[in-house]
């Protein structure tokens, strides 16, 4: 088989477990990596939860890693355009035949299981066993590991005892699951907390920090809270940000990230304080050099990712309340009122649409309704009529429910002479899986592509 073939099977052997859905706890998991010899306990790891941020902390950290040399790998969730984006060692993606011949392995382990009686592990879970077992196989040095989906149940928490614990910002998210007031949504989190082990965390709001800090104290971990440090923006602009910032006695001076807006200088802090307690007190070598260079190089894709500035293009996963606001914060930074703005939007039906659409309408732009390829999806023709009615009908709302279609007809409208560019900047917004399906079309028309890429699934979590 080529790549492709052993990709398209590995995530076709993954889909059969998607009958047992999402379901909370480690007993499952713990099982399944007890007949593989527990291969997380041979790893070394920093451990992310949280609303907003996780991933982006991730890639800030993982990227100085490896720009100081060390061996590490990375788990994320969800991917945006390839399943086998979720795990990487090295800067690279585990290989599809690697992808495919550890697959195999998990599942016999896990047929084993349901034939003696057991209950059968859920895909995330079969996919965190792989991952750990791919990580022992290329001898990881640290695993940057993001948490799936909360933290206490969440089948990556079957960690004893990562060397870091880290919370980022908590916001309205996953309620059905989660909770329904944030000190229930931090408990989740908070879940990932070990005994004796640190943790780096960012709120502002006082139940999440007496959460944090009070499971913090039960284990006997230090706790560090982002916000109590100082930073100094010295420039700012649509594209990167410059900062200063003091924590105890360290002082970062001229910090460069490019991921765009505000809210990524704390995501970035969060990266300092981990990768400051790997250097002290684990022994870590992280030159300055390599820091900047590390977080600077940091990409997350989908997240207020610019991909095209003339015309200007951006795309970015903006599924809950905190994300939302923060992208239409970016956009009202970013772009002026004589400005004219086209957002393709679609989300899923179990998020505060109303909400995400109010804010989204205070921009001012024109819509594209279209609908994530997720079974969970919102219609697109009754997000249209909320985006009308929370608009006044100030702005224009067309429907195109399929994602590629969307897409092309909106870059159509950016780039064909005699609509006259009239819209300053395309922004798609919404479900990280409306952005996984369009990411990959809108690159293809950048590059002037006149056909339909590949078709390519997002549908595994």
């Amino acid at each position: 088989m080529d790549e492709k073939s052993y990709l398209e099977k590995s995530i076709e052997e993954l889909g059969k477990f998607s009958r047992f859905g999402s379901r909370p706890g480690l007993e499952r998991v713990s099982e399944l990596l007890n007949r593989l010899g527990n291969p997380q306990k041979d790893l070394k790891v920093i451990h992310v939860a949280g609303t907003n941020g996780k991933g982006s902390v991730c890639r800030y950290v993982y990227s100085v890693l490896l720009e100081a040399g060390y061996r590490a790998g990375l788990f994320i969730s969800p991917f945006i355009e390839e399943f086998n984006e979720r795990i990487e060692v090295g800067g690279e993606r585990i290989p599809p035949e690697e992808l495919y011949e550890i697959t195999c392995k998990v599942i016999e382990k896990s047929d084993g299981m349901v034939a003696e009686g057991l209950e059968s592990p859920t895909e995330f879970e079969v996919l965190t066993a792989i991952a750990f077992e791919y990580y022992r196989k290329k001898q990881t040095e640290v695993v940057v590991l993001e948490v799936g989906l909360g933290g206490r149940g969440d089948s990556t928490n079957v960690i004893e005892k990562p060397m870091v614990s880290c919370i980022t910002s908590i916001s309205y998210d996953h309620m059905d699951r989660l909770g329904n007031t944030l000190a229930e949504i931090a408990r989740e989190k908070a879940g990932i907390i070990k005994e004796g082990a640190p943790v780096v965390y960012y709120s502002e709001e006082p139940e999440v920090i007496s959460v944090i800090e009070g499971t913090a104290g039960e284990k006997g971990s230090e706790c560090r809270n982002i916000s109590d440090f100082d930073y100094i923006i010295k420039e700012e602009n649509p594209e990167y940000t410059i900062f200063d910032c003091r924590m105890e006695e360290e002082l970062y001076s001229d910090i460069r990230i490019t991921m765009p807006g505000k809210h990524q200088v704390t995501n970035a802090v969060c990266a300092l304080k981990i990768l400051s307690i790997l250097c002290g007190q684990y022994g870590f070598s992280v030159p300055e050099c390599a820091l900047k260079a590390g977080i600077a190089e940091a990409r997350q894709p989908g997240r207020i990712e610019i991909i095209c500035r003339n015309p200007g293009i951006v795309l970015d996963g903006a599924h809950n309340r905190d994300s939302v606001r923060v992208l239409t914060e970016w956009i009202k930074k970013s772009f002026s009122k004589d400005d004219k703005l086209l957002i393709v939007t679609g989300v899923l039906m179990d998020k505060e649409y109303k909400l995400m659409a109010e804010m989204l309408a205070d921009t001012g732009a024109d819509f594209i309704v279209s609908e994530p390829e997720n079974p969970r999806k919102l219609d697109a023709e009754k997000y249209a009529k909320v985006l009308k009615s929370v608009s006044g009908s100030k702005c224009k709302v067309t429907v195109i429910k399929n994602p590629a279609d969307a897409a092309k007809a909106a870059y159509n409208c950016m780039t064909d002479s005699d609509n006259g560019n009239r819209y300053t900047a395309l922004i798609f917004a919404g479900s990280l899986y409306l952005i996984g399906s369009i990411r990959p079309i809108i690159r293809f028309c950048i590059n002037g592509g006149t056909k339909d890429e590949s078709k390519h699934s997002n549908s595994v979590l």
